[in-house]
């Protein structure tokens, strides 16, 4: 493992998620919505949903760093196409990882305002998504991109037919 690709990760995921997930957030509870006094169920699974999300988020940086000798940053990425780890299943898992973290953080705080803010995200990561990253991994990997996309889908793992 190159070092340098690992803390060039580590950097860019820091960023992103300190960012996105916990600066944006936080601006949207204010100051006068803290933490709740009673946890509750709604808190728990809010708690074990952000969580999930994190560990999602954390295993695709290190697919990309390990598998893929890159980083999730568009300008640095991994130079094989990355199918491995949490790629075998949806192709933008660190992405879903994401948006179930500010799911999580919207069920624990009761936040109508993180919930709107995470449809948003995820409007706006479905754009990027489809306009950008596709194209480019297209013309990056061709036909193993392609066939890629046949195997794996977007959003949501494909349920194989046991018959």
């Amino acid at each position: 493992m190159n070092i340098f690709v690992f803390v060039r990760a580590i950097t860019y995921a820091t960023l992103f998620i300190g960012f996105l997930l916990v600066y944006v957030p936080g601006l949207l509870l204010g100051s006068g919505n803290a933490r709740p006094v009673v946890i509750e169920a709604s808190q728990i699974a809010g708690m074990i949903i952000t969580v999930a999300g994190a560990v999602m988020a954390l295993w695709c940086v290190f697919t990309f760093v390990f598998v893929g000798k890159g980083t999730p940053a568009p300008v640095d990425p991994p130079r094989p196409l990355v199918v491995h780890g949490p790629y075998r299943f949806v192709r933008n898992p660190m992405y879903i990882g994401a948006i179930l973290a500010l799911l999580g953080a919207a069920l624990f705080y009761g936040s109508l305002s993180i919930l709107i803010y995470a449809a948003v995200f995820f409007l706006a990561t479905y754009l990027f998504v489809v306009f950008y990253e596709e194209t480019t991994l297209r013309r990056t990997f061709g036909s193993d991109y392609e066939a890629y996309c046949r195997q794996v889908n977007r959003w949501w793992p494909k349920i194989k037919d046991k018959g």
